[in-house]
């Protein structure tokens, strides 16, 4: 069996499958939801982290901030790929990095626009001996979760260079899925997002780019045979 066939009909398999887990297993504001959120939260319901000075500065602004300067790097490489001759060669990954991982974030957000989940520190009312949830939010604009968007979408990066640089895919995949889950949790901590409205993020994170990959196989089996053609 072709190696691209097969890898694409695992992908698709794994999403499914993990589509269905998500729905089932992890539903919006569900048992593992409450679980997770619980300990962030006093006896009245208040999030005490959502100030924190380290999950707001640093987890939600200078993580994002070191991930932008990332990506202004690519963009300002692909630019640059049309003037420098050295730099022609590798054009294509970094328009298809920079392009697909905004596509990504893009999506999320759209569909964080539109999303009747509200945000977990919305949900919650004090009463006069405890707190109580309110889920009847219809427009909420609370999932997925936008910020571990950020970090999920370095995943681009293990498609970018999957065939030519197995070494440094898996670098993007790993860092990808480690500040996606860390920038959601910090998120969480805060009260801003369930775990269920980052695991989503990651899922569609990854969903685009298995569509982008389909789409563009062909062209990145292309550009592989070029730079070995040259060396």
């Amino acid at each position: 069996m072709n190696q691209q066939k097969q890898f694409f009909q695992l992908q698709l398999i794994f999403l499914a499958l993990s589509f269905f887990i998500l729905l089932f297993i992890f539903p919006v504001g569900g048992k593992i939801d409450m679980y997770f959120i619980q300990p962030w939260m006093d006896s009245t319901g208040h999030f005490f982290n959502r100030d924190n000075w380290y999950l707001v500065r640093v987890n939600h602004e200078i993580v994002k901030q070191i991930i932008t300067t990332v990506y202004v790097i690519f963009l300002g490489l692909w630019i640059a790929s049309f003037k420098v001759e050295k730099l022609k060669l590798y054009r294509w990954q970094y328009g298809y990095m920079f392009f697909v991982s905004m596509i990504g974030s893009a999506i999320v957000g759209l569909l964080k626009s539109q999303s009747a989940h509200a945000c977990p520190w919305n949900m919650v009312h004090p009463t006069a001996l405890s707190y109580v949830w309110d889920f009847s939010a219809t427009h909420g604009h609370c999932f997925p979760g936008g910020h571990a968007s950020a970090g999920f979408i370095l995943m681009t990066g293990y498609f970018v260079y999957r065939l030519e640089q197995p070494k440094r895919a898996y670098f993007y995949l790993i860092a990808g899925i480690i500040l996606g889950f860390m920038m959601g949790w910090g998120q969480m901590m805060r009260g801003a997002h369930f775990l269920s409205h980052n695991l989503w993020t990651g899922w569609v994170i990854w969903a685009v780019n298995i569509l982008f990959y389909k789409i563009c196989i062909h062209r990145f089996e292309f550009e592989k045979r070029i730079k070995q053609e040259l060396t």
